[in-house]
């Protein structure tokens, strides 16, 4: 499957002048076999030459020099970094933003939640990787309180999810569940009987809005799309876990001030 080029999903909200955006696919890139065909996860063992590829690809279609595309080291973290310029090493931490016209932020993703924010007013723009643990210990927090110092008002502020593993397919053990409930009792509400005895539905993109709007963001969009049902257009590692593949392709979220 090798595409010509990405088309990526976008959202309403994040749509405005001088600024762009995309949810990318797995669509539109060279990559091949289980990476087929737009891995952007420089983590994956992909050809390191394909993986550059299609992050160009990404960059152009975000309107910015490739140089520009910027995607940290992520570690599960509710760490988020102001950047002002491109680095040539990835930083450590699951959340960037940025004030700085020419800069695109991008986060990977295969199963977690990929989450773009701009303030179009105050053009301050941020991306931020929540899986389970970042966004229960506060990376969406953390991301709007790094927005804010850049003059953003969590008001104005809008946020959209990509697409993340869905409930129906988010099976998950009883520990799991009880450290959420110690946690706050309210957040038993995520989760529902799976037909395993012992065993949960997690809605990790219903938990992501939540927090987003405790934290007093201004609108939000769920593109509700599953990663984990849809393997022609998405990649999930626990489809390929379950399916015995060696490795599993990422997507990239990103957005720019063009």
């Amino acid at each position: 499957m090798t595409d010509a080029l990405p088309t990526p999903l976008r959202a309403s909200l994040l749509e405005g002048p001088g600024f762009s955006h995309g949810f990318f696919t797995r669509r539109g890139g060279v990559s091949t076999g289980v990476y087929a065909s737009l891995n952007g996860g420089v983590g994956s063992k992909d050809d390191p030459s394909a993986v550059a590829e299609n992050r160009h690809r990404m960059a152009t279609c975000l309107k910015i020099a490739p140089a520009n595309l910027l995607v940290p080291y992520q570690i599960h973290s509710p760490d988020a970094l102001v950047v002002t310029q491109a680095f040539a090493e990835r930083p450590r931490c699951d959340a960037l933003v940025t004030a700085t016209p020419g800069l695109g932020l991008g986060v990977t993703g295969a199963d977690c939640g990929m989450i773009l924010f701009a303030d179009t007013e105050a053009r301050v723009i941020g991306a931020a990787h929540a899986g389970w643990k970042g966004a229960l210990t506060g990376v969406l927090e953390a991301t709007l309180a790094a927005m804010e110092t850049l003059g953003a008002r969590r008001a104005a502020t809008v946020a959209a999810i990509g697409p993340t593993i869905a409930q129906k397919s988010y099976e998950v053990g009883a520990e799991f569940a009880e450290r959420f409930v110690e946690a706050s009792e309210s957040y038993a509400g995520f989760f529902a009987d799976s037909p395993n005895d012992g065993h949960f539905l997690f809605d990790l993109p219903g938990f992501i809005a939540l927090r987003l709007w405790l934290a007093g963001i201004g609108s939000f969009e769920d593109l509700a799309r599953d990663t984990y049902a849809e393997p022609e257009t998405f990649y999930s590692y626990r489809r390929s876990v379950h399916k015995n593949e060696p490795d599993y392709g990422r997507q990239i979220a990103a957005i720019a001030l063009v």
